[in-house]
């Protein structure tokens, strides 16, 4: 992919090597005393001990040394993410009528807080709907290329436009659809809902392709193919055979190796993210 020498988003959190803070010691008996007493007295005693563990004093870890090489792709992923900035501030207003709203990437190490909860380098990349976040641990980079057998630097990116196409579908309803459903139907429809959404990220990271390299001329030979391979590497399928030798149709959330790479490659094709399109993957009977 093309990239170097052009601009990276400013949309950037880097909590790399930060590993967080944590308050030293607990909440003190005689804050627990108080609260009680508080308690009994009408007062809030809940907000006394709430109060107690935000002044604890914080200790943070020393940030750990990067190397040069996990510095490249920081930068390599921030150009990715200006591009998905570029396509989709170009089309939400020409083919949605919307105006775009460009979601943050952090970037972490080890592990990460998210409105979503805590998360492991294990999670691998994801989207925080509550936060409005795109989550990435770098190491993910080294994970494709020797566990899923899927190298190269578009197949990272294909990685980060399918993050930032569940933050489209975040921003026109289709992510708080699918979540409001979860209550009234089983796990198993909700799982094929579920791989209605992932399947439309992968579209819409074919889509970011079709427009990123009309824009900006980004796709070098070679790079369809390791998209391409990225996403057979990561379907449900692909994953459960190799994990457990065989598959279970009914636990896919995210949609077969097939599934996942003719998504992806007919969004490229047509480029098209227009409402109609986007709710044909609500309303067709097969995908």
């Amino acid at each position: 992919m093309r990239w170097e020498g052009r601009e990276g988003s400013k949309n950037v959190e880097d909590r790399r090597g930060s590993g967080g803070s944590r308050a030293v010691g607990g909440v003190g008996i005689g804050v627990i005393i108080m609260a009680i007493i508080v308690q009994l007295l009408g007062g809030d005693g809940c907000a006394i001990i709430q109060q107690a563990a935000v002044n604890q004093p914080q200790t943070q870890q020393a940030p750990q040394q990067t190397s040069a090489e996990e510095d490249a792709l920081a930068q390599f992923v921030t150009v990715v993410l200006k591009d998905t900035e570029d396509v989709w501030n170009k089309l939400f207003p020409e083919q949605l009528g919307k105006r775009y709203q460009e979601p943050n990437l952090v970037l972490f190490s080890g592990q990460v807080s998210s409105a979503c909860g805590h998360a492991s380098a294990a999670t691998g990349p994801f989207y925080c709907p509550g936060d409005y976040k795109l989550y990435i641990d770098l190491s993910f980079y080294q994970q494709l290329k020797n566990q899923f057998n899927a190298p190269g630097d578009f197949a990272m990116a294909y990685v980060v436009a399918h993050e930032a196409g569940h933050h489209v579908q975040n921003l026109l309803g289709f992510t708080n659809y699918v979540h409001q459903q979860k209550r009234s139907i089983s796990e198993k429809q909700y799982n094929q809902l579920s791989v209605r959404l992932e399947l439309m990220a992968d579209y819409l990271a074919g889509v970011w392709a079709h427009h990123a390299h009309s824009m900006n001329n980004i796709l070098e030979e070679g790079d369809l193919e390791e998209a391409m391979r990225a996403a057979h590497a990561i379907g449900d399928d692909n994953i459960q055979k190799k994990s457990r030798g065989y598959v279970v149709p009914d636990s896919f959330t995210h949609g077969t190796s097939e599934q996942r790479m003719r998504w992806f490659q007919k969004g490229l094709e047509t480029g098209n993210a227009s409402l109609e399109n986007l709710e044909f993957f609500f309303k067709t009977s097969e995908l």
